[in-house]
C-alpha cells in the first residue's frame, strides 16, 4: 500500500502542475502512467485520472474564494452582481464541452487514449501557442509604434503606460470582468478540443481566449473558472459509471486516491500562482516550446521501443 501511495504522490504532482500550466495534464499523466503503474484495476485507473482533478479544482476555489464568492458580505450589491454575472458566463462557456464531453467520453477514450496522440497533440498545440504569441507580438509592436514614445527622466513611467494602452488595443478584453456571453461560448468552444488527451483543457481554452480577444490574464483567469463546473460534472460522470457498473475500491485504492487528490491541491496551488505571476512578463511561447520537446521525446522513446532498441 505505501508504494502505490508513493505512486499516486507522483501522480499528483504531475497533475497538480500540468493542470493548469497549458502543457496538458491527461497526457502528463497517460505518459507517466507508462513507466509508474499503479497496481490497481483498470476501471479505477481511469476514474483516478479524473477524480484526482478535483484536488486542482479545489486550490481554484480556494485561491479566488473571494472573486467567484456572490454572498460576500464585503462586497457591493454592484460587485456581487458582478460576481453572478461572472458565474453566468462560466456557465455559458460550460456548455459546449458538456454536451461533447457526455456524448462522446467513451468513444474518445477507446480511440484516443494513447501515446501516439498524446504526442501529436503535444506537438500541434506547441506550435500553434509559438505561432499565435508570434502574432500577438506584432501587433503589440505595432500598438506601441503607433503611440509616441516620451523621452526624459518620466520615460519609463510613460512607456509602461504606453505598453498597457497597447495591450488594451490588441486585446479588447482585459479583464475576465468583461468577457461576455459571445465571447465566453467562443471560448467554451475551444474547451470541447481538449477532449482529445495531450491538447491540455487549459491550453485549448488560453488559445480561444485569445483569439477571442482576450488578454493573458483574462483568458488565463476564466480558464481556471470554466475548469470547476466542467471538471466537477466529468469527476461525476466517472464516478456514476463506476459505480453503476457495481464496482467498489479496495482500501489500497481510497488511499491512492485520497493521496493524489491531496497532491494535485497543493501542487496547483503552487503552479497557478507561479502562472499568473509569469504571464505578468512573458508570453506562452516557452511552454509551445517545452510541448514540441516532449512530443518529440515520446514518439523517438515509443519508436526505439517498437524497434527493441531499448531494454
Amino acid at each position: 500500500m505505501i508504494f502505490e501511495a508513493l505512486k499516486a504522490f507522483l501522480l499528483g504532482i504531475v497533475e497538480g502542475i500540468t493542470e493548469w500550466l497549458p502543457i496538458s495534464s491527461t497526457g502528463h499523466m497517460i505518459l507517466v502512467d507508462e513507466f509508474v503503474k499503479l497496481q490497481v484495476s483498470d476501471e479505477f485507473l481511469a476514474l483516478f485520472l479524473v477524480v484526482i482533478q478535483l484536488g486542482a479544482i479545489m486550490a481554484v476555489l480556494i485561491l479566488y474564494f473571494h472573486k467567484l464568492n456572490p454572498f460576500s458580505p464585503r462586497k457591493t450589491s454592484v460587485e456581487k452582481k458582478s460576481t453572478w454575472r461572472l458565474w453566468g458566463m462560466v456557465l455559458i462557456g460550460c456548455i459546449p464541452a458538456a454536451i461533447i464531453g457526455i456524448l462522446f467520453d467513451d468513444w474518445v477514450n477507446e480511440h484516443f487514449y494513447n501515446k501516439v496522440t498524446v504526442a501529436a497533440m503535444l506537438i500541434l498545440y506547441g506550435i500553434v501557442f509559438i505561432v499565435l504569441e508570434r502574432r500577438n507580438r506584432r501587433r503589440l509592436r505595432e500598438a506601441e509604434a503607433s503611440l509616441a514614445l516620451p523621452h526624459g527622466r518620466h520615460a519609463r513611467v510613460s512607456n509602461e503606460l504606453i505598453a498597457q494602452d497597447a495591450e488594451a488595443a490588441v486585446f479588447k478584453i482585459t479583464s475576465v470582468d468583461d468577457i461576455d456571453w459571445k465571447t465566453a461560448l467562443k471560448i467554451g468552444a475551444f474547451q470541447v478540443l481538449a477532449i482529445i488527451p495531450g491538447t491540455s483543457r487549459s491550453g485549448a481554452t488560453i488559445i480561444g481566449g485569445m483569439l477571442a480577444g482576450c488578454s493573458r490574464t483574462a483568458a488565463t483567469e476564466f480558464t481556471f473558472f470554466l475548469a470547476i463546473p466542467i471538471m466537477f460534472g466529468w469527476g461525476l460522470v466517472k464516478a456514476l459509471k463506476f459505480i453503476a457498473a457495481g464496482l467498489a475500491m479496495t482500501t489500497t485504492e481510497i488511499v491512492v486516491l485520497a493521496v493524489g487528490i491531496l497532491t494535485a491541491f497543493v501542487m496547483s496551488v503552487v503552479a497557478i500562482k507561479f502562472l499568473m505571476g509569469y504571464i505578468k512578463k512573458n508570453d506562452f511561447t516557452a511552454f509551445g516550446w517545452y510541448r514540441i520537446v516532449v512530443g518529440v521525446l515520446v514518439l523517438a522513446y515509443f519508436a526505439f521501443e517498437t524497434m527493441g532498441m531499448l531494454p
